[in-house]
């Protein structure tokens, strides 16, 4: 069973940086996609990045694109995200997730998930 839980995240002003991390049950290599997704009140779940468990191919969408980065830890089975230059539409539920088949920002194609954690980004 994987089961995925995140840490982290917390309250900055814009402008300013945050980290939330991913703590995976299972060795990553068994996954091939790790996805970043975020959710504000009203509004539907967005991809935010994914990167691949074994390589280094990363994606991210647009409204994060050169703010946020990705990365891994195969060793202590985590991946996490570098959230840097905050914006407060940045503000939401910050959820990660894992699949074995192809790598997506497209929530629908991962199978576990982890509960979440805030991100409150104030300006």
């Amino acid at each position: 069973e994987v089961q995925l839980v995140e840490t982290g995240g917390g309250s900055a002003q814009a402008g300013g940086s945050l980290r939330v991390s991913c703590e995976v049950s299972v060795n990553l290599y068994i996954l091939n996609c790790v996805g970043w997704f975020r959710q504000s009140p009203g509004q539907l779940r967005e991809g935010v990045a994914y990167k691949t468990t074994a390589g280094a191919n990363a994606r991210y969408a647009g409204s994060v694109e050169g703010r946020f980065t990705t990365s891994k830890d195969a060793a202590t089975r985590t991946v996490a995200l570098q959230m840097d230059n905050l914006k407060p539409d940045d503000t939401g539920v910050y959820y990660c997730a894992a699949t074995k088949g192809p790598c997506s920002l497209d929530a629908n194609r991962y199978t576990w998930w982890g509960r979440g954690t805030q991100v409150n980004v104030s300006s």
